[in-house]
């Protein structure tokens, strides 16, 4: 693989590459090589493969694989295989929520706190402080994001070396 495609799944996790291979010789080949490597374990069938690095310790920003296997008339003979690396989708979801739920109360009291500051009144002494504690909070979950993301950089490297080793012999091209 090429080095732009690496740094591509670096920096944004979602990849894809074509096979020439039906879906079930997809599905057979992936089972084949999860069973030779016994640091990476998985569930795998003919649609979607979920794989993650098998070790001890499970923390909350432990990266999977999800491959999407398609392959249809549309895909003209190939199968489309779609990959995502990233923490498990209800750790992703909870970080976003935390973001979203913190932003809004950011927004209602700084709200709250320009338009004391229009009408001149003393209504929300507090808006201010609490808009700064909700500044304070997203910067808190931006940083367990980022040791979450450290802790698991070893195991992202694992995953990307298994994807290498995948692509090389099922791809014919690679899509970023």
């Amino acid at each position: 693989m090429e080095e732009t495609l690496l740094n591509n799944i670096r920096n944004r996790p979602r990849f894809k590459f074509v096979s020439q291979f039906s879906a079930s010789d997809c599905e057979i080949y992936l089972q084949k090589r999860l069973k030779a490597n016994p640091t990476i374990g998985g569930k795998i069938n003919r649609e979607v493969a979920t794989l993650w690095v098998n070790n001890q310790r499970d923390a909350y920003w432990k990266p999977y694989l999800s491959i999407r296997i398609e392959s249809s008339e549309e895909t003209q003979g190939y199968t489309h295989l779609h990959c995502i690396v990233g923490p498990s989708s209800s750790v992703w979801t909870f970080f976003m929520f935390l973001y979203f739920i913190f932003g809004i109360f950011f927004m209602i009291f700084i709200s709250l706190y320009y338009v004391e500051l229009k009408i001149k009144t003393e209504n929300y002494p507090w808006a201010l402080y609490i808009s700064v504690i909700c500044l304070l909070l997203i910067f808190l979950t931006w940083m367990a994001s980022q040791i979450g993301q450290n802790l698991a950089k070893e195991e992202m490297q694992m995953l990307r070396k298994f994807v290498e080793s995948i692509s090389e012999y099922l791809s014919i091209k690679q899509e970023t």
